[in-house]
This record gives C-alpha cells, sequence and structure tokens, in this order.
C-alpha cells in the first residue's frame, strides 16, 4: 500500500490515507495520555506515531463493515473493539447513531471539547462523495435521507473514512451545504461517479 499522513490535529492525533481510488483513511485521537484508534488499517509508521502521543484505550470501528486490521489491533493492544458505538465510557467522546439497517450499521463519532467530526461512510470528500464539485459530500445511497442529525453539530474539524477531512473554519460550513444539497446534487454526482471510489 502507498500510504501517507494526514489531518494534522497537533496533540489531538491525525491520520493517515492510502493513496488509491477508495483513500482509505484511519485516525488516532489523543486525549490526557491517551489513544484511541479509529477505523484503523495497520500502517506501521502511523501506529508507532500513536503510540507516542500515549496508552491505548480502545479501537473504534464507527461502520460494522469497516472491518480493516481493527480487530488484529484491539488484540495486540489488549484493548476494546467497539463496533458502531452508542457509548464509549472514560472516552472525552460522544456518538450519533446514523445508520441502523441490517446490512448496516454506523456510528459518528463527536468530540465536543475539540469540535472533531469523524464518519466512516455516511460523508466523504472523495469524488466518489463529492464528484468532484464540493469539498464534502453524502454517501450515494444516503443521500436521499441525509444524516440530517449532524446537521445539529458545528464541527471545527471534519474527518471521514474515505478521503482527507476539513480541518478549520469551513468544516461546519461544508457539513451544512453537503447536507442541504445531498438530494439536489445526486444526480450531478451520479453522473460523475469514477469507478471504485466505495469500499474498506
Amino acid at each position: 500500500m502507498d500510504v501517507r499522513f494526514c489531518d494534522d490535529l497537533g496533540p489531538d492525533g491525525f491520520g493517515w490515507i492510502v493513496d488509491e481510488a477508495m483513500t482509505r483513511t484511519s485516525h488516532a485521537l489523543s486525549s490526557r495520555g491517551r489513544v484511541w484508534l479509529v477505523d484503523p488499517l495497520d500502517w506501521p509508521e502511523a501506529i508507532e506515531r500513536a503510540l507516542a502521543l500515549g496508552e491505548p484505550a480502545a479501537v473504534i470501528q464507527l461502520l460494522d463493515r469497516h472491518n480493516r486490521d481493527c480487530a488484529v489491533l484491539a488484540a495486540r493492544f489488549h484493548v476494546p473493539h467497539v463496533v458502531a458505538p452508542d457509548e464509549l465510557p472514560a472516552s472525552p467522546f460522544t456518538f450519533v447513531p446514523l445508520v441502523r439497517r441490517k446490512r448496516w450499521r454506523e456510528s459518528a463519532l463527536w468530540w465536543p471539547a475539540t469540535r472533531t467530526l469523524v464518519t466512516a461512510d455516511a460523508l466523504g470528500t472523495n469524488r466518489f462523495y463529492t464528484g468532484g464539485k464540493a469539498p464534502l459530500g453524502v454517501h450515494v445511497l444516503l443521500r436521499l435521507m441525509p444524516p440530517k442529525r449532524l446537521g445539529e453539530l458545528d464541527p471545527g474539524r471534519a474527518l471521514v473514512g474515505h478521503g482527507e477531512g476539513i480541518v478549520g473554519a469551513g468544516a461546519a460550513d461544508a457539513l451544512r451545504d453537503a447536507l442541504a444539497t445531498s438530494r439536489r446534487r445526486l444526480p450531478g454526482v451520479l453522473l460523475r461517479l469514477p469507478f471504485g471510489g466505495h469500499g474498506q
């Protein structure tokens, strides 16, 4: 895999992304000497950097089918592996249930203290999500019923499982725009869909 770092959050963590059509992205979030791995792929350089931030606390799999290397890393570090959680005690995070279907269970992670939003598949920044016409887009299968609950949040960081995140003043506006235009932009996104934009 051709992997590189992205989404530098300073002491709060970072991301790493695979340079491929799916642009699979993972994150490490750090608070008070503890680290949570979110939808992680086992890239040694990233895991080493994460461990430098603190003690592993848990592996968070936000989407039921985002298996990636979640189970392997949780076993390696002897920490819980939680899938599409509703809560995670002793963490600084809250969770927003986004999809609760038989073959699709997904939660979003919200870190209030740092205004950090992390989603797995519901939102993304690669061409599969945006058609190349917006900074952030809703998954094509959710565009008719977008996750409006996310509109109650005001993120300063919008991190995603496919693509580089949006860090800074534009994150909240990008989220509001993605939700507000989800249905209207569906035809244009379908026309511009690349091959192989969605995956693990």
